[in-house]
């Protein structure tokens, strides 16, 4: 099933909503940080899954105790529904 991509007022209306997420490089974009390693590679963990049941992969960096996430959606050429969904597991699982 194709996705729309949201317009720019659609995204900043969904932003208000979020907590630390912006658009950077056409991506929704936020930078979580965790106690240690294990804390934040755990979340990783645990957001692979997620991210594999909604069959949508972040592209994700991770140093120590630091996971940065962009979200878009390919087939979309830019960000959707589906990216705020995303970010709220994030937001979630990161509390």
């Amino acid at each position: 099933m194709a996705r729309k991509k949201l317009t720019d007022t659609e995204i900043q209306k969904n932003l208000e909503k979020l907590d630390g997420w912006r658009v950077e490089n056409g991506k929704l974009h936020k930078q979580f940080q965790f106690d240690n390693f294990v804390s934040a590679f755990g979340f990783m963990t645990q957001l692979a899954l997620i991210a594999e049941s909604m069959n949508h992969h972040p592209e994700w960096f991770n140093v120590y105790n630091r996971v940065t996430i962009d979200m878009s959606t390919h087939d979309a050429d830019g960000i959707t529904e589906l990216d705020f969904k995303f970010a709220e597991h994030a937001d979630t699982l990161a509390e």
